[in-house]
């Protein structure tokens, strides 16, 4: 990861203003960092979030994708930025995972940032091509233990959660299918569409007007209950697999010095805005769960879900550099 630190420190250094006083804040357009590409559910919900914060917060609130090194690259620029709250991390649970996946990191999610509040959590729904003759998680199990490692699951890269619930349902299966890691979860839900592979563990608003369409078949969901998106897709854990039950979650941060008004300004317009009605109405229609709970409760969370995701690193033996 020593890429990232040269690739960043000149960008860093230029973040952020000299901190004002707690009092005044804010008094000019505050950003929020999301480490990944334009368009994609992370993007989408900082956005939607955005919006509304920046009518709370009488500022705008600017979003700024810094993609690479599997949101690496933009957690280390936020981690680097003036501690002033002017500069936010949208930071997702890859980067909990991030945290045991890489051995070298530049930043510690723990240490070096806060949470804020945690914004919306997604289901990972597990579809098949509709080719695959399997039409319930047991019976996807049954047909990938008769079918050896000629059953593949993608994707959008090597210690994604998509990887991990993979390598999970391996294991409680009894099965062998293969890995096949891709460069984003677009490039990995087009070859499952084409059938270059089998199946896939997806965070549910990526692939849900595909499985509406029909292209997709949905066989189960993360979580403790159905989604009102699609109701008759039963819980894992109603399918024989509770231990299934990892979501990608959405939540802001701050460097960890910005002081505690200031965190808890942030913190609570974020709680207002993402319990608005027009941002509740808005995650929901992309297949997320608003969560917006206060800086408190995502902090314990967070650490919580680092242990967690570390666990299941381990467990896959997965391992970036």
């Amino acid at each position: 990861m020593n890429a990232i630190r040269y690739a960043v420190v000149g960008l860093a250094l230029g973040i952020g203003a000299a901190p004002v006083a707690a009092a005044d804040f804010p008094d000019r357009p505050m950003h929020i960092i999301v480490p990944f590409a334009a368009g994609g559910a992370t993007d989408v919900i900082a956005r939607t979030v955005a919006q509304a914060m920046g009518e709370q917060l009488k500022q705008p609130v600017v979003v700024e994708n810094k993609a690479g090194a599997n949101g690496n690259i933009g957690a280390v620029m936020a981690a680097r930025a003036q501690p002033d709250g002017y500069t936010m991390l949208m930071a997702t649970s890859s980067h909990a995972i991030n945290a045991t996946l890489y051995s070298n990191l530049d930043y510690s999610l723990t240490k070096d940032f806060v949470g804020l509040s945690n914004l919306a959590s997604v289901p990972l729904l597990l579809v098949v091509n509709p080719k695959v003759p399997a039409r319930t998680p047991q019976a996807l199990a049954d047909y990938a233990r008769e079918n050896g490692d000629r059953v593949n699951y993608a994707s959008g890269g090597t210690g994604t959660a998509a990887h991990l619930a993979g390598a999970q349902f391996n294991t409680l299966a009894a099965t062998r299918m293969t890995h096949v890691p891709y460069k984003g979860g677009a490039q990995a839900l087009n070859d499952l569409m084409g059938g270059q592979v089998q199946l896939m563990f997806a965070n549910l608003p990526e692939v849900i007007s595909q499985v509406q369409g029909g292209r997709l078949v949905a066989l189960g969901l993360t979580g403790p209950a159905r989604h009102a998106a699609l109701p008759e897709v039963p819980t894992l854990g109603e399918a024989g697999f509770p231990d299934l039950n990892a979501r990608s979650w959405f939540g802001l941060f701050v460097p960890a010095a910005t002081p505690a008004p200031v965190v808890d300004t942030l913190s609570r317009a974020i709680v207002k805005a993402v319990g608005s009605p027009t941002v509740q109405a808005r995650l929901k229609e992309l297949g997320a769960d608003p969560v917006g709970d206060d800086h408190a409760a995502f902090q314990q969370y967070v650490q919580a879900e680092v242990v967690r995701w570390g666990d299941l690193v381990k467990k896959s033996g997965a391992k970036a550099e």
